[in-house]
């Protein structure tokens, strides 16, 4: 069969990418788990591959070409697609990200990448990379204020924060960042565009003391979880392990303050944050 046009890797690549997978393979009159089947996978990881929740792999792109008759199509925009604005330990869950519906999170140090403001970005890079030219940072501050603008759509995806109350004790970037920083997330839960918790250090032990976490859910796909340290990160799909981490997110939401407490404590921290800025 004749191959499909090449994609644009900037339009969320791994969507484009399986909505192709899934026309070709209907087309070839395969089930996912038929095609599954020569590639030792199951018909559910064919599903996720088709819903763009899971990137598609150079050796299962080139198999798939050869069981689709797809002239190399697969394997040209696997590779294409490969190239990522984001560090590798991130780059793929960047993508599902792009697609979800739903994002819970939980931040133990740092505001969350899709909240923060270009200052605060800033202050973060400038720290992982003390050496880094000033392009260099200035194409890390864009890659993240261009997954920000996800906000920008009124109700998707959902947006459920808690931050550590670390987060907003840190000074990242000096206090005039930091509040304006706060103040920006203030101002989105003021709007109703996320759920924002502070947890409290007066919550003492709690369900996440190793770090931070992001759940993701989809309209047509199971859900995922990510954990995240420095320099790495694991996407994880397994149902069995993305339903203990939801129990975890459930815990720290039930240990955090209520939402409207939390952005009180917020508002009340940025403009402390603000005064001490004042001669």
């Amino acid at each position: 069969m004749p191959g499909p046009k090449d994609l644009d890797p900037s339009a969320s690549p791994r969507a484009l990418l399986g909505a192709e997978l899934r026309h070709a393979r209907e087309n070839a009159g395969l089930s996912q788990d038929e095609l599954g089947q020569p590639l030792f996978v199951s018909g559910s990881f064919i599903g996720q591959l088709e819903a763009g929740t899971r990137r598609m792999h150079l050796e299962y792109a080139r198999q798939i070409d050869e069981i689709l008759d797809a002239n190399g199509f697969f394997e040209r925009n696997c590779k294409a697609l490969a190239k990522s604005r984001y560090p590798d330990h991130f780059a793929e869950a960047a993508e599902a990200e792009a697609i979800a519906t739903a994002i819970r999170e939980y931040a133990a140090l740092l505001i969350p990448g899709l909240l923060q403001t270009e200052g605060y970005a800033r202050a973060v890079f400038r720290a992982y990379q003390p050496t880094a030219t000033e392009d260099v940072i200035d194409e890390l501050v864009a890659a993240r204020l261009e997954r920000a603008r996800r906000l920008d759509d009124p109700t998707t995806p959902l947006l459920w924060a808690v931050l550590d109350e670390a987060v907003l004790r840190r000074k990242v970037g000096g206090v005039q960042v930091m509040a304006g920083a706060l103040r920006h997330v203030a101002k989105l839960a003021r709007r109703h565009r996320i759920i924002v918790q502070v947890l409290p250090f007066d919550a003492e032990a709690h369900a996440s003391m190793t770090g931070a976490l992001t759940l993701l859910d989809f309209e047509e796909a199971p859900p995922l979880a990510f954990i995240e340290g420095p320099s790495m990160g694991r996407l994880e799909d397994d149902p069995a392990t993305v339903t203990r981490h939801q129990l975890t997110y459930d815990l720290l939401r039930a240990s955090a303050l209520a939402p409207q407490e939390s952005l009180a404590l917020i508002e009340s921290v940025a403009e402390d944050y603000a005064h001490e800025d004042q001669p």
